[in-house]
């Protein structure tokens, strides 16, 4: 550490203090069901791959074409190769001549508990985040008050004095290092997932309409910035070039 030794930042008391009340509350809060189900979105947002949208997007044009030219029940054979299983529920549902808004109803209401499930991670993270400062001031009270009680020892007033600071730095790093930058890592990562599950229902419900698959492909374009349909704009313009050289 800064002009110091790692062995000074260093208190079992004071560990046991933040950790230990951090958990606790946490416990309390949450039931053991929410607190589970964090482990799990935690571990799916730093294990995901970046979402590609335009692989996406050119998946569901290449669905549309074949809906356009063999009809919706020529569908049923590329069901079985998807490995999304919210866009193979709603091709299952097409496929099966459920009205539009029931599919349109379906599959919202599975995009509104996705987000219900990652809004709980977020929310127990940012309990955690606040909780953690909190215990560290504790920690650091109890600090002071172990250290007036020895008023007479000057000697010892720096080293209690210096533990009773290092719970709030506990506090402190615990917050903005580790729960905070958790809770917005999931925040970005549950954006991304429920934008591509849109662009997927949009997509489902448009082959559905029988609608054009060039328009399709403008109409799911909408839904991303203009540089990424221009990156991907130039990258099929490249392979196409190499294709003809």
């Amino acid at each position: 550490m800064i002009d110091g030794i790692l062995g000074d930042y260093v208190d079992l008391a004071s560990i046991f203090i933040v950790f230990g009340g951090v958990i606790a509350s946490t416990v309390v809060s949450y039931p053991m069901d929410s607190l589970k189900n964090l482990g799990k979105l935690l571990g799916g947002a730093f294990k995901a791959k970046k979402v590609d949208f335009q692989a996406d997007i050119e998946n569901i044009v290449k669905i549309a074409n074949v809906a356009r030219r063999e009809g919706i029940l020529a569908l049923e054979e590329t069901v079985s190769e998807m490995n999304d299983p919210f866009m193979q529920k709603g091709i299952m549902l097409i496929i099966d001549g459920s009205d539009p808004e029931l599919v349109k109803s379906v599959l919202e209401t599975e995009l509104v508990f996705i987000r219900e499930r990652h809004s709980s991670g977020q929310a127990i993270l940012l309990s955690m985040s606040s909780y953690s400062p909190a215990f560290g001031m504790i920690g650091t009270l109890v600090g002071l008050i172990n250290m007036l009680r020895k008023l007479d020892d000057p000697s010892s007033l720096g080293p209690s004095m210096a533990v009773a600071l290092v719970t709030t730095f506990y506090g402190v790093v615990l917050a903005n290092l580790l729960f905070t930058p958790f809770a917005k890592k999931l925040a970005v990562q549950s954006s991304d997932e429920c934008l591509r599950k849109e662009i997927v229902l949009e997509g489902i419900l448009s082959i559905q309409d029988g609608e054009n698959p060039r328009i399709i492909r403008e109409k799911l374009n909408a839904f991303l910035p203009q540089s990424q349909i221009s990156a991907a704009t130039d990258t099929a313009q490249s392979e196409g070039a190499g294709r003809e050289a």
